[in-house]
């Protein structure tokens, strides 16, 4: 029999706290905080009633830029989408307990609400999040060539040219 082995987890809901962002001795940033889930189905009562939908709270804890990340973009309430795998763990408590914890380790997480849908996105100092990678790049055209004038090499950062095929239905295979 093959050795398989999976842990990946992908969890959808609300933020139940205003996430803090905390810093270990070493300098490593940990953000935990939990998420809200509703369960997918419905009880229904002795008398035929349907019984109230009810939530997990799920434990998750980010490190480093994903930590700085959900801390900054994320509040109390927000809608959150992670993607991680499962960690458990003993310790002792002050008692001398030996309690286990299970928490979901974020590997990824992303926004779920749109700012006119989520409208406290920017309260609490949160600002929109948009990564220069997406920002619409400014091309110049160098001073004698027009616009369409063809294939040109990337100089300086300009973007190349490509060259404009007609509306021909025939395909080249």
């Amino acid at each position: 029999m093959a050795n398989f082995n999976l842990n990946k987890v992908i969890l959808g809901g609300r933020l139940t706290q205003n996430p803090e962002l905390k810093q270990t001795p070493s300098g490593v940033m940990v953000l935990s905080f939990s998420i809200a889930v509703n369960r997918r189905f419905a009880s229904k009562n002795e008398d035929g009633s349907v019984g109230q939908a009810q939530a997990d709270f799920i434990n998750c804890t980010a490190w480093r830029q994903q930590a700085e990340f959900i801390s900054r973009y994320f509040h109390k309430g927000s809608s959150i989408c992670v993607v991680g795998s499962i960690q458990t763990r003993t310790y002792t408590d002050q008692q001398g307990a030996k309690r286990y914890a299970t928490d979901v380790v974020v590997d990824e997480a992303y926004f779920v609400d749109s700012k006119n849908e989520n409208p406290g996105f920017n309260q609490g100092g949160a600002q929109a999040y948009m990564p220069s990678a997406y920002a619409e790049p400014q091309y110049s055209t160098p001073a004698g060539q027009a616009p369409d004038a063809g294939p040109r090499p990337v100089q300086n950062g300009q973007a190349p040219q490509f060259e404009v095929l007609s509306d021909d239905d025939e395909l080249p295979f």
